[in-house]
């Protein structure tokens, strides 16, 4: 983002309106509430007070704009109620193909990487993208999607994250959602359910390529300057 421009700064303390005002985009990706930075399993309380979630809501109302990322349990949780806010129902499980636990791949040629300004972009579009397992949600009526789930993706919902058995609930994730956005009075609102694609990592010990540094998703980093560039309002 600095490479294309923007401040980058990091926000400390409670959500205030005299603080949100200071940006123009505002970024929360994986929050959690302190129950559960050490440990993963439910409850999955907000990571967000009532009185915040409001805040922000009216905050985009005026014209504001946020980018809402929350990944898989407990992350998804964390964020529920955030979501809500803007017709966003998440779920805060994991999505995996059945087939396989490696990538999700999404793109134009199958309709599961819909068309549209954010994809199109203003200079280049993008026509596959890869996640790296998060979360499936629906979107309210006024959304657009711009990832969806195909067929023979299953939608896990442990008790403890990536602890899965006999008793863990399954459905089906086909037709739900792990990217979309949509405008909120003045503002703007863009939400995905997987934080990896937007990262650049090196990980665990053997340094596994992950997000924007993975060979299988060279067209990452393009969707994620054309998210920035319409909540920005230079893609209209």
């Amino acid at each position: 983002m600095e490479r294309d421009g923007y401040k980058v700064l990091s926000y400390s303390g409670s959500f205030a309106k005299n603080e949100l005002t200071k940006g123009k985009i505002l970024v929360i990706a994986n929050a959690l509430n302190e129950l559960n930075t050490e440990n993963w399993y439910l409850p999955n309380p907000s990571a967000f007070t009532t009185a915040e979630i409001d805040v922000v809501r009216q905050w985009v109302q005026s014209g504001g704009s946020i980018f809402l990322i929350a990944d898989h349990m407990p992350m998804a949780g964390a964020a529920t109620d955030l979501a809500k806010a803007f017709g966003f129902e998440f779920t805060n499980g994991f999505v995996f193909d059945s087939l396989s636990r490696g990538p999700a791949y999404f793109n134009v040629r199958n309709k599961t990487l819909t068309e549209s300004i954010i994809t199109k972009g203003k200079e280049k579009s993008v026509q596959q993208i890869a996640s790296f397992t998060g979360q499936a949600f629906k979107i309210p009526e006024d959304a657009t999607g711009i990832l969806t789930f195909s067929k023979g993706y299953i939608n896990m919902l442990p008790d403890t994250a990536w602890v899965f058995d006999d008793k863990t609930t399954r459905m089906n994730a086909e037709g739900w959602w792990q990217g979309a956005y949509k405008k909120y009075g003045k503002g703007r609102v863009v939400v995905f359910g997987e934080a990896a694609m937007f990262s650049a990592q090196l990980a665990g010990p053997q340094r596994v390529k992950m997000g924007m540094n993975n060979e299988t998703a060279p067209e990452n980093f393009q969707l994620l300057l054309n998210i920035i560039h319409w909540l920005d309002g230079k893609l209209d």
